[in-house]
C-alpha cells in the first residue's frame, strides 16, 4: 500500500460533510426551545410540590420564641388541613373561602396564616378551635370559661447572637453571662397545656396591652392563633391594618396555609459572602427538631401555678 492509499483509504480520518454537523450527520446546535420547555416543566413541578405537598419557610421574627428563633429554616406541610387559595406559592390566587378536602387544625398546632389585609405569611400556634369561647386575662388563656393549665418552669436561656440579640429595648436587662463565658438572654417561661394535652413553652416577661382580651366565640370556620413569645407577637389578639399589624381576631380556615413539621437547620446571622463563615453560622442542636407539640396526659383543667409581676 502506497502513501496515497494510506491517506485516501480506510485509515483516513472522517470529516463532517458540512460545518455544524458531526460525523453521523447530527447537528451539534443546542435546541433552545426544548431546553426552555424542560426548564419550565421543572419549575412547574417545583411550584406544584410547594403548593400541594410541602414548602420550606424561614423565620424572620421573634414572635415564636423560644420554640422558633430568627434564622430557623423549617418545612411546612400543605395538605393536613386541605387546600385553599392560600396554598399556592406566592399567594397568586384571589382570596376566597373555598376549601378542598378541608380539615380542622388541632390544639397546639403551629400553622402558617395569612392576615386579612396583606399577602404575608405569619406563623402562630392554634389555641382555640371553632366554637370555643376564648378570653385572655392577665396573660392567661381562659378557654370555655376555664383557665388552661399553666405552670411556671425555669427561665429559658437563649444564646445571644446576631439573629437573637436580646435587644434591651424589648427585653430590658435580660442579658446574662454564664460561668462558661457565653452570653444568653434569660426570660421567664411557662408551660401551657391545652385540652387535648398539647404542651409547649411560652415566654411572658412583662405586662402589656395584649395580656387582656375580652371573651369572644370563635366562628365555626376559624381558629384563634397566638405566638409563643406573648409580649412580642402580632397575632389574633392584635388588630389588623390600619390600626395594627396583627391578625385581627380569629383566622378563617381558608387562610391557613399549612402545618409546621420540623426544622431543617438554623443560622445565627454571622454568615457572610466569605465561605469560611458558612459552617460557623450553623446553630448546633436545632436541625431536624420536630415542631409538633408534646402530648401530656390530660388532667384537671386549670391546675398549676401562674406567677406574674
Amino acid at each position: 500500500m502506497n502513501e496515497k492509499e494510506k491517506i485516501d483509504g480506510a485509515d483516513a480520518p472522517a470529516t463532517p460533510e458540512k460545518e455544524g454537523k458531526d460525523a453521523s450527520g447530527t447537528s451539534d446546535k443546542v435546541n433552545w426551545l426544548r431546553e426552555m420547555r424542560g426548564l419550565a416543566l421543572m419549575l412547574l413541578a417545583v411550584l406544584a410540590f410547594h403548593s400541594l405537598v410541602a414548602k420550606p419557610f424561614y423565620i424572620p421574627s421573634e414572635s415564636m420564641m423560644p420554640n422558633l428563633l430568627v434564622g430557623d429554616r423549617l418545612v411546612v406541610s400543605k395538605y393536613p388541613y386541605g387546600w385553599s387559595w392560600v396554598s399556592a406559592s406566592f399567594h397568586i390566587m384571589p382570596r376566597s373561602d373555598w376549601r378542598l378536602a378541608g380539615q380542622t387544625p388541632e390544639y397546639g398546632d403551629i400553622v402558617i396564616a395569612v392576615p386579612p389585609d396583606r399577602a404575608e405569611d405569619y406563623i402562630k400556634r392554634v389555641v382555640a378551635l371553632p366554637g370555643d369561647r376564648i378570653e385572655v386575662a392577665n396573660g392567661r388563656i381562659i378557654l370555655n370559661g376555664t383557665p388552661i393549665q399553666r405552670e411556671v418552669i425555669p427561665p429559658v436561656e437563649i444564646p445571644i447572637d446576631a439573629n437573637a440579640p436580646c435587644d434591651p429595648a424589648s427585653y430590658g436587662n435580660a442579658r446574662t453571662r454564664l460561668p462558661s463565658g457565653q452570653e444568653v438572654c434569660v426570660l421567664p417561661a411557662y408551660s401551657e397545656t391545652l385540652p387535648n394535652g398539647a404542651t409547649y413553652t411560652v415566654i411572658d416577661h412583662r405586662r402589656q396591652m395584649l395580656d387582656d382580651f375580652d371573651e369572644i366565640t370563635v366562628p365555626e370556620d376559624s381558629v384563634f392563633l397566638m405566638g409563643d413569645n406573648r409580649d412580642h407577637s402580632a397575632d389574633s389578639r392584635a388588630p389588623a391594618a390600619p390600626f395594627g399589624n396583627g391578625l385581627g381576631g380569629p383566622v378563617p380556615l381558608a387562610n391557613i396555609g399549612g402545618r409546621a413539621e420540623f426544622l431543617t437547620f438554623s443560622l445565627d446571622g454571622s454568615m457572610s459572602l466569605n465561605p469560611l463563615t458558612w459552617f460557623g453560622a450553623f446553630r448546633g442542636g436545632r436541625a431536624w427538631n420536630s415542631l409538633r407539640p408534646a402530648l401530656a396526659p390530660t388532667g384537671p383543667e386549670g391546675s398549676g401555678s401562674d406567677e406574674q409581676d
